[in-house]
């Protein structure tokens, strides 16, 4: 009996809890609702399984990033040439993921630094399925529960395949960018491209876009 109502206690408090944290969303499935309410615990067990690679040697690529030009949510085209003297954050990204009130954070960073960076998230369904939505249901869901602005690519396929998008070939493909073979091994994974159009580094979902190694990564203070 004290077992049964121990655990009745616990079910209250954790019910209360999710509750609280999502009174402001909007649109958010259940387990949307518990994924975001328990981020800060996935955050931390994930800190273990970094796996985060760095171009050390400040190798150039083959391929001029530059040359790269993706579609966005909207249908409308960003040359990557815009961004030069910028860094860059590429980053996967999916709705139903324990990693997606990464959102949040990512667009704090994009407020705070976007004179000098900017962030392109990339929706993709290529991890148990996270990310079902359409184009125009990403961006709604996005803007409401997460505020973001920065931009959204169309989604697409980030990891190695024959459908594979045409930047995420650049980043995962050492013969273009020079050095790194690494696809991202889950959702949130993010790739750093400097001012001057090389790849710099990769950094796995568990690193906070608001931490120190995110930070350290990006030369910010």
């Amino acid at each position: 009996m004290k077992t049964l109502i121990a655990s009745l206690i616990l079910f209250s408090a954790t019910a209360v809890y999710v509750t609280v944290v999502n009174k402001n969303t909007k649109q958010m499935t259940t387990k949307q609702k518990i994924l975001k309410a328990f981020y800060p615990l996935i955050m931390w067990t994930g800190k273990s399984k970094k796996e985060a690679v760095y171009n050390v040697q400040h190798t150039n690529p083959s391929i001029d990033f530059y040359s790269i030009k993706i579609e966005l949510n909207d249908g409308s085209i960003l040359d990557m040439s815009t961004l030069k003297g910028k860094k860059i954050v590429l980053v996967n990204t999916a709705s139903d993921c324990g990693f997606t009130g990464q959102y949040e954070n990512l667009e704090k960073l994009y407020q705070q630094y976007k004179e000098k960076l900017t962030i392109i998230g990339f929706p993709a369904n290529d991890f148990a399925q996270q990310e079902k939505k359409n184009d125009a249901e990403i961006a709604q869901f996005c803007k409401k529960n997460y505020g973001v602005e920065f931009p959204l690519a169309k989604k697409g396929v980030v990891i190695k395949n024959k459908d594979q998008q045409e930047i995420y070939k650049w980043l995962t493909d050492k013969s273009l960018n020079g050095w790194n073979d690494k696809a991202p091994s889950w959702n949130f994974c993010k790739y750093i491209i400097d001012e001057n159009g090389l790849l710099d580094s990769y950094l796995p979902s568990a690193v906070d876009p608001l931490g120190k190694e995110m930070k350290a990564a990006l030369g910010l203070d």
